[in-house]
């Protein structure tokens, strides 16, 4: 059983920039494809990004494409998200996940969740 826990979230006005971090239990988070979903009230859990076990390929949602950016450091067993120029519409929990493969990171297939982290943007 992995634990995975993140933190970072806070509440932010537009165009400022927060990292996400989510830190895994287990030695055996690189052999996981790690990635971040988010909901929004009233919203279906939706993707964000992902990334394979050894860091040198990513997938980011189009949303979020040139804003945020995902990477890993295997040896914290920990998986980041930079998000710059933060729009209210991000605002949502953020949700730290593991997974197979990068090209069906989808809720279905999920392994492991955490427990979320609240984004609030300002306008």
């Amino acid at each position: 059983q992995v634990q995975l826990v993140e933190s970072g979230g806070g509440l932010v006005q537009a165009g400022d920039s927060l990292r996400l971090s989510c830190a895994a239990s287990e030695r055996t988070f690189s052999s996981y494809v790690m990635g971040w979903f988010r909901q929004a009230p009233g919203k279906e859990r939706e993707f964000v990004a992902c990334i394979t076990r050894n860091g040198e390929g990513t997938k980011h949602a189009d949303s979020v494409k040139g804003r945020f950016t995902i990477s890993r450091d295997n040896a914290k067993n920990t998986v980041y998200l930079q998000m710059n120029s933060l729009k209210p519409e991000d605002t949502a929990v953020y949700y730290c996940a593991a997974g197979d493969t990068l090209v069906l990171f989808t809720t279905t297939r999920i392994h492991y969740w955490g427990q979320g982290t609240q984004v609030t943007v300002s306008s």
